[in-house]
């Protein structure tokens, strides 16, 4: 499992895949690279190696119309990567609150001690 999540985290670290994951988001029906690239300030073939960074990672979803490839995104990747780094926020956010219950009762020990004469 980790490994699917490192290449989430790997291919969204470009924002320029950021970008084209956005967009595929929004528009359901999917896009060509073609289509893609009229949008775009990198060249077609750079929006075609982009879509298939993301469908690596499981992001986007390719399909075959004629001589073009129509991605369409795909959230289960993320969601999974999401999930996981709920979890770790949930588990620090744990840890966290036993550290400051620690302080806490370490202060409250030693001003308890320096009130008694």
């Amino acid at each position: 499992m980790r490994d699917h999540i490192s290449s989430v985290f790997a291919a969204l670290s470009d924002p320029t895949r950021r970008d084209l994951f956005e967009q595929l988001l929004q528009h359901p029906e999917g896009w060509t690279a073609t289509e893609l690239a009229t949008r775009a300030s990198v060249s077609r073939q750079a929006i075609v190696k982009h879509l298939q960074v993301l469908n690596l990672a499981g992001l986007a979803l390719s399909e075959r119309e004629g001589r073009e490839v129509r991605y369409v995104a795909t959230t289960t990747a993320a969601q999974r990567a999401s999930t996981w780094l709920s979890d770790r926020s949930t588990s620090w956010d744990q840890r966290i609150a036993a550290l400051n219950e620690g302080v806490r009762r370490s202060r409250g020990a030693r001003e308890g001690s320096s009130e008694r004469p």
